[in-house]
């Protein structure tokens, strides 16, 4: 049988998450309980996972790709650090959340291109609000471009229409943009997915590559080793990144264990792929 559909307008006021489909802007969103973990909720849009949170712990992070990043993060700035990010992918929010958690003072911005979807997160969820973290409905790409010189710590791009990030977001275009807004010693960090020929995440490593200084790689061994697809995380800055000891342990110590590489390997990894650009024309 069909799910039923609940608009936007119709879920207003409800004071909390209803699980449904809920018709957004660029399609659906469907909010289901995680079965294993009663009270937390997983996002879908347009049927692929986008998000999961649980309300009473906003620490807690379900995918591993953003445990990664988290583990990145805390592991080049202490707590008490008041941390700029922009986070370009939204969802419900949960990264952004959870660094709200372990960086109190930070402030952060997160760009989703679904603006009823952002109404509806906001809703469902109790998300910190202006200045600890804005949710601005606009495009990554020309949202990016008109960011202030040096104005961020962190940018993080979590942005996939379907399983594919847009091109617009990948070219050395756009990390101009990028290396611009970011503050120096800051990270830009994205989420890459890839298939097993791993052909996508050697593209992304020498785009990002040919502006930052410094590179590092955060994945499962067996992704890198081209044996399944899924995510790979990859990270630029002009500063050495990911050379922690207690990093690599932390990340072998997780429910997906994963291997980190500097700067050094990931330039071997990505070896003479051609670095994207924009369509010329």
């Amino acid at each position: 049988m069909a799910k039923k559909r609940k608009s936007a307008v119709a879920s207003a006021g409800r004071g909390g998450p209803v699980a449904g489909v809920y018709d957004i802007d660029t399609g659906t969103c469907e909010l289901v309980g995680d079965p294993y973990a009663p009270g937390s909720w997983v996002v879908k849009v347009n049927g692929v996972e986008s998000s999961h949170i649980d309300p009473d712990d906003p620490e807690r992070l379900d995918f591993e790709y953003m445990r990664w990043i988290a583990q990145l993060v805390r592991s080049h700035w202490e707590a008490s650090f008041r941390l700029r990010a922009l986070h370009l992918g939204g969802g419900a929010c949960s990264l952004a959340r959870h660094l709200w958690a372990g960086y109190p003072d930070a402030r952060q911005v997160v760009v989703e291109l679904d603006g009823k979807l952002a109404e509806l997160v906001r809703e469902w969820f109790d998300l910190p609000r202006a200045p600890l973290l804005r949710i601005r409905v606009g495009e990554a790409r020309a949202v990016t471009e008109t960011l202030t010189e040096s104005s961020r710590d962190l940018i993080i791009r979590d942005v996939f229409a379907g399983n594919t990030t847009p091109s617009a977001l990948t070219t050395v275009e756009f990390t101009e943009h990028v290396r611009r807004v970011l503050a120096p010693g800051g990270i830009y960090v994205v989420n890459c997915g890839d298939t097993r020929d791993l052909v996508g995440a050697k593209r992304e490593a020498a785009t990002i590559g040919s502006l930052f200084e410094h590179l590092a790689i955060i994945a499962d061994p067996a992704m890198l080793k081209g044996r399944r697809y899924g995510n790979i995380v990859i990270a630029g800055s002009d500063v050495p990144i990911a050379d922690d000891p207690a990093l690599a342990r932390k990340l072998l110590g997780g429910g997906v264990p994963a291997t980190v590489w500097c700067d050094g390997r990931v330039r071997q990894f990505a070896g003479t792929a051609k670095a994207l650009t924009d369509p010329v024309g």
